[in-house]
C-alpha cells in the first residue's frame, strides 16, 4: 500500500502520512482540519473503502489503521493514540469513535485545561489526559448516531443499534443498544 490519491479525491490533498488502498474513495470538505498527527504512517486506509463526509481529528501521536470494505458516512474519529477498525465494517451516519475523553472529567483539571488551550496559556502545558485504543473487529455494524469511547473493543460480527453509546466491551456477534450501551441479543 502507498499513498495514492484515491479516484475521485477530497477537495483538500492527503496529509503524506496518509495510507489510501486501491479502490478507496473519500469525499468531503475539511477532512483533515484537525489532523495533527506525526506517526508514519498516521492513517492506513485499506482497500475498497468509502467514506463520504468524515472528519478526522488526529492529535500529534495517534494512529488510525482501516480495513478493507469499510463504509462510513459523516463518521467522527477522534484519536490521541490509537484506533482500529477491521475489515467489512459498516458506520452508519453520524458515528462517532474516540480513544480518549479530550479533557480531564476532574473539574479544576479541566480549568487548567482550558487555560492551556486558550491564547494567553503563556505555554501552560495540559493537563494528562486519560487514553485508550478503541478496536472494531471484522463484520461489525454500527447504527447512526452511535458512539464508540475510549478503551472498547467490538468483537466480530457484532451489531450496535442506532444511537448507542458504547462504554465496555462488546463481545463478538452480540448485539447492543441504549446508553450506556447492553447487551439485548445475539446476531
Amino acid at each position: 500500500m502507498s499513498h495514492v490519491n484515491p479516484p475521485n479525491p477530497p477537495a483538500e490533498p492527503i496529509p503524506p502520512n496518509v495510507q489510501v488502498g486501491s479502490g478507496t474513495e473519500i469525499f468531503g470538505d475539511k477532512i483533515f482540519r484537525r489532523f495533527f498527527s506525526e506517526r508514519e504512517p498516521a492513517i492506513v486506509f485499506g482497500e475498497n473503502c468509502y467514506f463520504d463526509g468524515v472528519q478526522l481529528a488526529l492529535g500529534k501521536r495517534a494512529i488510525v489503521r482501516v480495513g478493507n470494505f469499510v463504509y462510513a458516512a459523516n463518521m467522527i474519529i477522534l484519536a490521541e493514540h490509537e484506533i482500529q477498525i477491521g475489515n467489512h465494517v459498516f458506520l452508519g451516519f453520524n458515528v462517532a469513535i474516540a480513544d480518549t475523553d479530550f479533557h480531564p472529567l476532574d473539574p479544576a483539571l479541566r480549568v487548567q485545561d482550558a487555560i492551556a488551550v486558550s491564547p494567553v496559556s503563556g505555554g501552560r502545558p495540559r493537563p494528562v489526559i486519560a487514553t485508550a485504543p478503541v478496536i472494531i473487529e471484522d463484520d461489525v455494524w454500527i447504527g447512526p448516531n452511535s458512539a464508540i469511547l475510549k478503551g472498547v473493543r467490538i468483537g466480530a460480527g457484532a451489531f450496535i443499534e442506532p444511537g448507542s453509546v458504547v462504554t465496555k466491551d462488546v463481545p463478538p456477534r452480540a448485539r447492543v443498544l441504549g446508553n450506556p450501551a447492553q447487551v439485548i441479543g445475539q446476531v
